[in-house]
């Protein structure tokens, strides 16, 4: 064997230092011919040296909201861009209701995403303009917010409700092209230049575009790859007409302009499903009426390589009417209606919701048009409206202002809509995007989120790896450098497979290796979801490896991990579980014939939910319906199989 050039040339330098230090003066320097002969090469002796894959996983927050966005800051929140910038790169803060706060650990990246529509409008209201003030609405909104609490809350809801239901007033609608709105964007891009430090801390310019129409959630943020030289050159897109449009075609417009105009790159992300009523993964357009064609399924995943799984407004992953056998599918549900709760849910729109089921619906419109419109990645983040980007258990800041730590937020509402309510303790404190990436940058994290080398956490920083091929072994579960093995048989996360050879079914390396802070690892689920041979929608889950020595029982379930978890006192112990799980798997029950995706399900074992810390600190009792306790998990970007 031999060395690569580089590290060969490197080893006669160094040695011909030595010998020239250490012999007389007068003996000759060996030559390197010698040197060679003395000293074998082989090829990258250090299994670290010459990698050209992503070898680090970075965390944080696509979804984060500050006092720049028009609810936001009725809510209460102070904090603006930078301040959200500060305190995820590890700064401690004081929020808005004046705590003291600060991350575990610092995170790599976050996007500030205020919302694009009224974007600048908040700042004026709170500022007494007196353009707003001479409108009744807007005095009486600015009455609202000045006496805060309750009646700042109050003003919130309502400023949302009057959005999504198109009644917002005109005189304060603050819209692209004004010198309030220039401001607001130009303090947004600023902010995020000034923060970004290549190597460290990735600050990355975005929005949200918020199309709500009827209350209909189809929210989507938007991140730009490059720094403001190119996102000031335009402002948002917002869905007010005529200056937007609250139909996703006409985002996607706009985003290719974008790229036309500056050379940029830009990319799109959806999130909550749960709350669009049924229209966030359609099989018939909801604005056209129309099954989706060849030029939507295309066009979509150009722009959307993403989707937002888990966040504060509940899992997005699957729901317990979509998946009954799946005993861990009922997580922090959210399904009482849309995002204003003006419709209530009903069990036929579940389907057109979740992620699991939008990657089955996604196989069976390409097998009819020949494009997967719904061939996305994983992430999770917050969206919370405090500019503080907490998704760890025992450090929720809530989703808004009004909901920061106190010995009441479990039993006050987050918002209520008339007489429908969203409840504190309802809120999940999730969750963070983990991105597999060569270096802390702009260029090399917004690329692997465009290649979906990504995966979803519900707030743990546990480290996941997963791979897919046709040559893994069980010998290559016993490798420390598994990445190494990865990469050179298989595909990564949010990769393809291709028809597989004659007689061969895939085989998957996964790993993961738990977060210090956190809990351990109860097990490792591959989901698999296909379309059978008679056009019917399927899905399995199989435990593929555990902690401990249980065994699965008649039903094929494995039992629980079991609790350590002590309620009073929020606290729990790692005595059970595995620090780490890796294994080979191979699908038994693959059908060659049949288009298939994969995705990993990471399971930590129970450690006590944010209500569990807030009673105690706060030493309060809550309602025996609050749950105490929670199963900590993270959802890998699928690897599809296509005949």
């Amino acid at each position: 064997m031999k060395f690569c050039k580089f590290v060969s040339v490197h080893i006669v330098v160094v040695l011909v230092t030595v010998f020239a230090g250490t012999v007389m003066a007068n003996d000759p320097v060996p030559p390197a011919e010698t040197l060679e002969g003395a000293f074998k090469p082989q090829r990258h002796f250090s299994p670290y040296a010459g990698r050209n894959f992503p070898d680090q996983v970075y965390f944080g927050d696509t979804h984060l909201h500050t006092g720049m966005s028009m609810d936001a800051g009725a809510f209460g929140a102070r904090l603006q861009p930078e301040d959200a910038y500060r305190f995820a790169r590890g700064e401690e803060l004081v929020s808005s209701t004046g705590l003291k706060v600060r991350l575990s650990r610092p995170l790599d990246f976050l996007v500030v995403a205020d919302h694009s529509d009224n974007m600048g409008f908040f700042p004026r209201l709170f500022a007494g303009d007196p353009a707003m003030l001479a409108d009744a609405t807007g005095k009486r909104w600015y009455d609202m917010v000045q006496k805060g609490g309750q009646q700042g809350v109050k003003a919130a809801l309502e400023v949302i409700s009057s959005f999504s239901q198109n009644k917002f007033p005109p005189a304060l609608a603050s819209l692209p092209g004004s010198q309030a709105y220039r401001s607001a964007w130009e303090t947004a891009v600023k902010a995020a230049d000034k923060y970004n430090d290549p190597g460290k801390f990735t600050a990355f310019i975005g929005y949200e575009w918020t199309s709500n129409t009827n209350g209909n959630n189809l929210h989507r943020v938007v991140i730009f790859r490059e720094g403001g030289n190119k996102a000031s050159m335009v402002e948002p897109y917002t869905t007010l007409k005529p200056l937007g449009s609250d139909d996703p075609r006409d985002l996607w417009k706009w985003l290719e302009a974008y790229e036309q105009k500056t050379g940029g790159r830009i990319l799109a992300l959806a999130h909550n499903g749960n709350l669009s009523n049924g229209i966030m993964f359609p099989m018939v357009d909801s604005f056209t009426g129309k099954p989706l064609d060849r030029t939507y399924a295309k066009t979509r995943m150009r722009w959307e390589p993403l989707y937002e799984v888990t966040q504060i407004k509940g899992d997005g992953e699957t729901h317990p009417f979509l998946s009954p056998n799946d005993e861990f599918a009922d997580y922090e549900t959210w399904d009482k209606g849309n995002l204003d709760l003006s419709v209530p849910k009903a069990k036929e729109m579940l389907q057109y919701e979740y992620a699991r089921e939008a990657l089955k619906i996604g196989l069976a419109l390409e097998q009819k048009t020949g494009v997967n419109p719904y061939k996305f990645g994983m992430v999770g983040s917050a969206d919370s409206h405090t500019a503080l980007a907490t998704a760890q258990e025992d450090n929720f800041f809530g989703k808004h202002s009004g909901t920061e730590p106190g010995s009441k937020r479990w039993e006050h509402a987050v918002g209520c809509f008339g007489s429908n309510c969203i409840i504190g303790w309802e809120q999940a404190s999730s969750g963070y995007a983990a991105v597999w990436a060569t270096e802390n940058t702009r260029e090399a994290i917004w690329d692997a989120m465009k290649r979906k080398e990504t995966y979803a956490t519900t707030g743990s920083r546990m480290i996941v790896r997963f791979f897919g091929g046709y040559g893994f072994r069980p010998e290559h579960a016993r490798s420390r450098t598994p990445a190494t093995i990865g990469y050179q048989l298989g595909v990564t996360m949010g990769g393809d497979l291709l028809k597989a050879p004659a007689g061969k079914a895939p085989t998957f390396l996964v790993a993961a290796l738990k977060d210090p802070l956190g809990g351990n690892l109860d097990r490792i689920q591959i989901v698999k979801g296909w379309i059978d041979a008679k056009g019917k929608r399927q899905e399995k889950v199989y435990d593929v490896v555990w902690a401990g020595d249980r065994k699965a029982g008649a039903d094929g379930k494995l039992p629980p991990v079991g609790s350590t978890v002590d309620v009073a006192n929020a606290t729990w112990t790692n005595t059970i579980g595995a620090p780490e799980l890796i294994t080979v798997w191979k699908d038994p029950d693959f059908d060659p014939k049949l288009r298939a995706f994969y995705y990993v399900r990471v399971i930590e074992i129970p450690t006590p939910r944010w209500t569990a810390y807030d009673a105690a600190r706060f030493k309060v009792k809550m309602d025996k319906t609050v749950p105490m306790t929670t199963t900590e998990r993270a959802y890998t970007s699928p690897i599809w199989y296509t005949p």
